[in-house]
């Protein structure tokens, strides 16, 4: 049986490609020690640890994190991210009101000296982030565990089933799991974990927030941008882009002045993005990151930064959401939909298939297959202005419906961790 033993040493055989990897997810500001968990020595303050894997999985955990700075105020709220944009969402999301540290590769030692050294009274893990050694090392530290949205795929749950001892070995050390969806709920319980430390609390992302800053900025923009047809392709992958740009092509011979902001998912393809984007739009592209100005004669506006897609989405008339034309998964369509900004998305959506569902089932999103049929959707919405209004505002509809998953979690983490005393 493949247990966490075996795991760890086939670990340390993949190690050359991992610190070759994790070269890419790096930040000035933090130490490379932090990989093999050399971080301040917390010991003598009261500590929340959050993890959230990259960017998707932050945004998913603000309301929580939200709440855990409300209800704990004399604690140092920790979160860990893998990646480096979900550092800079992190820290775009919550400034300084937290302290962000890169989570240690998961070598049973890395592992141990990050836990002693932080010694939290509760680790939050967002969605179905697994590592055995990390969470060994917490039970180790008597560290308590809940996972929050945890969703199980097919390919996912298969796996774990693959791998049953280091499946079980792992579960048996979380306290308690909060389900997105009663059939992720159903796959927890195969693995074996007990009905009691298991709850359906429903998808956290509808409980998202669009702060006052983000609107503000949003129509800050639109008011340079003007009145004219646009539209956001966000979150894009590798051959996203150029169905975008085929699609915008298409829109631009009924709607001549249509303006696409574009937003690649990984800022590592932002040159790229932006000389594929030259090449269909020659002299008509304009880079935020760049500060460069949209004028009337822009047709393509790169969306090269981090931490402004709630902004962006807010400028914008119909949301396109990458990782859907491609067989990535699917990132947040409730991103725009809570803005009442009406959502496309292609057929890939096995990341958030619930999501898509109530969104399809409400008739608060549409699907298309390729560029050309996005350009159709494209076309149809900008022409029908009702239908368009009618489309942003079932997806602000589903959105509010289905709100509360925070609450219940919020709940639980009382009954764990006192909440704090303020002392008027």
């Amino acid at each position: 049986m493949f247990g966490r033993r075996g795991y760890s040493a086939l670990l340390y055989a993949l190690s050359p490609l991992i610190f070759k990897r994790l070269k890419r997810e790096s930040l000035p500001d933090h130490p490379a020690g932090e990989r093999m968990g050399h971080i301040p020595d917390y010991r003598e303050r009261k500590t929340l640890w959050v993890h959230t894997a990259s960017v998707g999985e932050v945004i998913t955990a603000a309301p929580v994190i939200r709440q855990l700075l409300a209800d704990y105020p004399s604690h140092t709220i920790v979160v860990t991210t893998m990646t480096a944009t979900g550092a800079e969402r992190v820290k775009s999301l919550f400034g300084d009101t937290v302290i962000h540290h890169f989570l240690p590769i998961d070598f049973p030692g890395a592992m141990k000296r990050f836990v002693r050294s932080l010694t939290p009274e509760l680790l939050v893990l967002a969605e179905t982030e697994l590592w055995p050694n990390m969470l060994y090392a917490a039970s180790e530290h008597n560290v308590p565990v809940v996972m929050i949205n945890a969703r199980l795929s097919d390919k996912a749950y298969s796996r774990y089933r693959r791998f049953q001892q280091l499946t079980r070995d792992m579960l048996i050390r979380i306290n308690w799991i909060a389900a997105k969806s009663g059939e992720d709920a159903k796959r927890f319980r195969s693995l074996g974990v007990p009905p009691k430390r298991l709850s359906v609390a429903g998808a956290l992302k509808f409980d998202l927030t669009v702060s006052e800053e983000q609107r503000e900025k949003g129509a800050a923009l639109r008011t340079l941008i003007g009145q004219r047809p646009v539209w956001i392709a966000a979150s894009t992958h590798e051959g996203e882009e150029h169905a975008a740009l085929a699609a915008h092509t298409q829109l631009l011979k009924v709607k001549p002045d249509a303006l696409l902001i574009l937003v690649p998912r990984h800022p590592q393809r932002f040159d790229d993005v932006a000389s594929e984007c030259l090449k269909v739009f020659p002299s008509a592209v304009a880079r935020r990151s760049h500060d460069e100005p949209i004028t009337a004669d822009t047709r393509v506006y790169l969306g090269d930064t981090m931490g402004e897609l709630m902004a962006l989405y807010a400028a914008s008339d119909v949301a396109f959401v990458g990782g859907t034309l491609v067989p990535i998964g699917g990132h947040n369509l409730l991103e725009p939909a809570a803005l009442g900004v009406p959502v496309i998305s292609g057929p890939y959506l096995n990341n958030l298939q619930e999501i898509a569902d109530v969104m399809e089932e409400h008739q608060a999103r549409r699907k298309v297959s390729d560029a050309t049929t996005l350009g159709h959707v494209l076309i149809e919405l900008f022409v029908d202005t009702s239908a368009r209004h009618w489309l942003g505002e079932a997806g602000l509809r589903v959105v509010e419906r289905n709100r509360g998953a925070s609450t219940l979690i919020r709940d639980r983490i009382r009954t764990m961790v006192p909440v704090d005393e303020v002392l008027s």
